[in-house]
């Protein structure tokens, strides 16, 4: 109300000027705030980051045990034999396996 209470006593062409001056502000502020590289596409873009960071850190945690498993089967013979034994079964030459199987409740 200040503002029109002022405005009553400037002349027509003032007022005129006025208002298109805050035309031209409100229309400079509207891609400030609301377009394509405006705060809200800023903050849309932030959380994006956020979001592809945790899944890259996810990533690279995974990325360096396997890369810790590559060098494990490149450089050690004991790995891989170690690998061989437990998922293939696989023993050596001359090699006896005895398996000990346990009694239960049910076989007695």
């Amino acid at each position: 109300m200040f503002i029109c209470g002022c405005l009553s006593s400037v002349s027509s062409d003032v007022k005129i000027i006025l208002y298109l001056l805050t035309g031209i502000l409100l229309g400079l502020q509207y891609p400030l705030w609301l377009g394509d590289g405006g705060l809200l596409a800023l903050w849309r873009l932030n959380q994006e980051i956020a979001a592809q960071k945790l899944e890259n850190a996810g990533l690279k945690e995974r990325n360096l045990a396997l890369e810790a498993e590559v060098r494990d089967l490149k450089e050690g013979y004991e790995a891989l034999e170690e690998r061989a034994r437990a998922e293939l079964g696989m023993v050596r030459r001359g090699e006896t396996l005895y398996q000990i199987i346990e009694r239960t409740e049910s076989t007695r």
